[in-house]
């Protein structure tokens, strides 16, 4: 197996401070999270960022900022949110593309998200990819059930996308596919060869998600964006997250990448030739 690529996801849109006081929502606080992230074992830190008052934004000068606070502590993957927060319209979700981070999400079909609607038409996904590729901007396919894997293929045939591509399965959310290990195999199955996929299992799935994509050789994000607990009851901090992740890796003995292999693995170039 390729070594393990950790995704940290930092912060997300649906959680507050009131839910946990660890959600790092500043700049400052976004970079110290990501670095301690990338201590603990992950390679790739995939980013929301928040206004002064603690609100979703995808406000491109708060993502440069917070880009800025993490490239002055370490060398992980940065990885923007398209998604930004429900109901956020095309023009704001792909402001921090423009900043040209080494990757960005990328929604590829409209799914029931909870008591809203995570709304991706086909003509905003087919912009959202050409505006990547413009900027020359690594898109992670981030699939939340099992048609919108056809729709990244479709993107690819039209030349919208060229490889090597990248999916994060993200299950369990209300609205999409649930979180087991029959659909985990079945999007497994629907993907194009020589692709590479991580899983992000929500809430209390993350854990048994995260166990299974080590084992069938995947790749995992964790993070307070799609979870709070360490363990029933008590709250986590990112870094707690990936270290747990770290460590089950290497009780099965599967080596964890550092950022410079996992951007080898993703056709990512190197930090020094980004820089």
């Amino acid at each position: 197996m390729n070594p393990l690529i950790i995704t940290a996801a930092l912060v997300g849109a649906e959680v507050s401070r009131e839910d946990t006081p660890h959600l790092p929502v500043t700049p400052e606080e976004i970079g110290e999270s990501a670095a301690q992230a990338r201590e603990a074992g992950a390679s790739i830190a995939h980013i929301h960022v928040r206004d002064k008052a603690g609100r979703p934004s995808q406000d491109r000068e708060l993502y440069r900022q917070a880009i800025r606070e993490i490239r002055k502590r370490c060398d992980i993957i940065i990885q923007v949110s398209t998604g930004g927060a429900v109901g956020m319209t095309a023009e704001e979700r792909l402001q921090p593309v423009t900043l040209q981070p080494e990757m960005a999400t990328l929604t590829t079909g409209t799914v029931n998200f909870a008591d809203g609607v995570f709304y991706n038409p086909p003509g905003d996904i087919r912009r959202f990819a050409k505006e990547m590729r413009h900027y020359g901007v690594k898109p992670e396919f981030e699939i939340f059930d099992v048609g919108m894997v056809g729709t990244a293929k479709h993107l690819v045939e039209k030349g919208w996308v060229t490889g090597p591509l990248h999916f994060d399965f993200v299950m369990g959310v209300p609205g999409g596919i649930p979180a087991g290990g029959k659909h985990l195999l079945h999007l497994i199955d629907q993907l194009p060869e020589g692709s590479t996929w991580s899983v992000a299992g929500i809430g209390r799935y993350q854990l048994p998600m995260s166990a299974l994509g080590i084992a069938l050789g995947g790749h995992v994000r964790v993070g307070l964006e799609d979870n709070l607990y360490y363990r029933k009851g008590e709250l986590a901090t990112n870094t707690q997250l990936v270290a747990r992740v770290q460590r089950i890796a290497s009780e099965l003995e599967r080596k964890t990448a550092v950022p410079e292999e996992a951007r080898s693995i993703l056709g990512l170039p190197s930090l020094k030739e980004v820089r």
